[in-house]
């Protein structure tokens, strides 16, 4: 008798295997569109680019807000966002400029808090602040400039943790100055 089990060839196990490249892909395509879109957010609040208000109407509201000095915290958000999501599009510092993001959005969050669908709801921070803190704790893939930093080149878990915890202990302290 011969034998009839189906035990997979090399070349069947080697196609039917995950590609790594497509993991990175993936995460570009998440670093490009999150980092962009909080780029353009910030710089709406530093400049008033892309029809934003501006360092001066940012800061009103962010004072309507409960926020004291609150040119001071619009200018503190502004280039969280902007240098965060710089940071992310180009994969540059990936677990700083994840944390900068998470930092902002927990702030949003906290001052928006209350029915969680739109359109006055948290679920597009909610979103933001997830997409950015996976980054944080994934790195940012093989197609990023962190790839030649020797120190982040192997991303590391604790890195990401590291950060997260930056990020929150720095969203805390900018809401107890809230009140």
């Amino acid at each position: 008798m011969t034998s009839t089990s189906r035990t997979p060839t090399h070349s069947a196990t080697v196609r039917d295997a995950p590609s790594p490249h497509a993991y990175d892909v993936g995460l570009l395509l998440l670093r490009l569109v999150l980092g962009l879109t909080m780029a353009v957010h910030g710089t709406q609040k530093l400049f008033g680019w892309f029809g934003g208000p501006g360092i001066h109407r940012t800061g009103q509201g962010f004072e309507l807000s409960g926020y004291p000095h609150g040119e001071a915290m619009a200018l503190l958000a502004g280039l969280s966002e902007t240098l965060g999501g710089l940071g992310l599009a180009l994969g540059l510092l990936t677990p700083l400029a994840g944390a900068a993001i998470v930092g902002v959005m927990i702030n949003a969050i906290a001052v928006k808090w209350g029915s969680f669908f739109a359109p006055e709801g948290i679920e597009y921070e909610v979103l933001i602040l997830a997409a950015a803190a996976t980054l944080t704790l994934t790195g940012p893939g093989r197609y990023a400039l962190d790839h030649y930093i020797p120190v982040l080149r192997a991303h590391r878990l604790v890195y990401g943790v590291v950060a997260l915890v930056l990020a929150a202990v720095a969203a805390a302290v900018v809401l107890l100055i809230r009140g």
